[in-house]
């Protein structure tokens, strides 16, 4: 299982935000579609249906919420506290554009995503969207990843460039399309 940006890859599954155990809430990307898990969200959407996916109040790393997480964890366990874990919004909009779902998904970075992995996830997430070459290939070079990945997540440098390869992949696969990799 591993962490690459806003999504969690665990062999061959590929989640918005991390994994949901149990009925704690999750976004699931499968070649047939989006599906919503956890209790109260048990959906699917077949990806055809799906105009657009994005994704909200998403922590990203700074100064200030490094030094605040700290500070939270310190006072929780002095205190004696429960700290419930950081959640994000992952909007599904259907055909008409009108009919989004806002679902529940767990954040996996405990201080915040750094800004490139926040806007390079969230260029990837568009591209699933914008056609079955893309989102098939696409996918599918996520999932062979997590496949033959063991251990824990890759350090930053090593998420940016999988995440850009990811895009790669994306932006190969429809002619014409601006490369948004960086390189």
């Amino acid at each position: 299982m591993a962490m690459v940006g806003l999504f969690w890859i665990a062999e061959g599954d590929v989640y918005v935000g991390a994994k949901p155990s149990g009925l704690a809430p999750g976004v699931r990307l499968t070649p047939e579609g989006v599906v919503a898990l956890g209790d109260k969200q048990d959906e699917f959407w077949p990806w055809e249906d799906v105009r657009s996916l994005t994704v909200d109040d998403v922590p990203v790393k700074s100064l200030k919420r490094h030094l605040g997480a700290a500070v939270d964890m310190v006072l929780t366990v002095g205190l004696g506290g429960t700290d419930g874990a950081p959640t994000m919004t992952v909007r599904v909009s259907g055909p008409d554009g009108a009919d989004d779902t806002e679902l529940t998904a767990y954040t996996a970075a405990a201080v915040g995503y750094s800004p490139a992995e926040y806007d390079l996830s969230r260029a990837l997430l568009t591209r699933l969207t914008e056609g079955a070459g893309t989102l098939l290939t696409t996918l599918a070079a996520m999932a062979e990843w997590g496949r033959r990945h063991e251990g824990g997540s890759p350090r930053a440098a090593a998420r940016v460039a999988l995440l850009r390869e990811w895009l790669a992949v994306a932006d190969a696969t429809e002619p014409g399309r601006e490369d948004l990799t960086g390189r």
